[in-house]
């Protein structure tokens, strides 16, 4: 019985340790606090300023030919790469303003982005872009090389794309072209 009492009381004062040494980590770390609405409001008006534009070229495909055709626009400069990627890859999704050919099958999203240190653009668009393509392999050039050199010619710490597909790797995107690794631009299939 006494041995029974002397294994609870030292599991109490075990717990009394563990619980002392939790309060007084925790209460030592910063609470959180909301801003205050006015520093929102602040924040929400200083975003509507109209920022800096930079001229960017896009390439899209063309009825006459299997070449990619430059588009120039305009986009909000960003001192994020990523940002600017992103920016870049939806003005693509968005398709072109003149009479050139949209790449990318309708309803094609882009789901995430991410640059590594080492130049490579990592380009995850949704199921779409597979599961709706059209068949051929200039169309499928067209889709994959819009990307590819639409990046790496805008930004220059762009050096290759690897493109995935919902997520994860595929080894095409409709038979025809390697997605299994990060690919450089094209420059032959730029229409001069």
């Amino acid at each position: 019985m006494e041995t029974k009492k002397l294994v609870i009381l030292s599991a109490l004062i075990v717990l009394l340790i563990v619980l002392v040494l939790a309060f007084f980590k925790c209460g030592g770390e910063e609470i959180i606090k909301p801003l205050p609405p006015a520093s929102l409001e602040e924040d929400k008006s200083s975003s509507d300023e109209p920022r800096e534009l930079q001229a960017v070229t896009l390439f899209f495909s063309s009825e006459s030919d299997e070449y990619l055709h430059p588009e120039e626009r305009e986009i909000p400069t960003d001192s994020s790469v990523v940002n600017q990627a992103r920016t870049l890859v939806q003005e693509l999704l968005d398709g072109p303003e003149g009479d050139l050919l949209n790449p990318f099958p309708p309803d094609t999203k882009l789901r995430e982005l991410f640059v590594t240190p080492e130049g490579v653009a990592y380009v995850d668009f949704s199921r779409e872009i597979r599961d709706h393509h059209i068949s051929g392999s200039s169309a499928e050039i067209a889709t994959v090389f819009a990307v590819v050199n639409t990046l790496t010619r805008n930004l220059d710490s762009i050096k290759k794309v690897f493109i995935l597909i919902d997520g994860g790797e595929k080894d095409t995107l409709a038979g025809h072209v390697d997605l299994s690794r990060p690919l450089v631009p094209r420059k032959d299939i730029e229409a001069r």
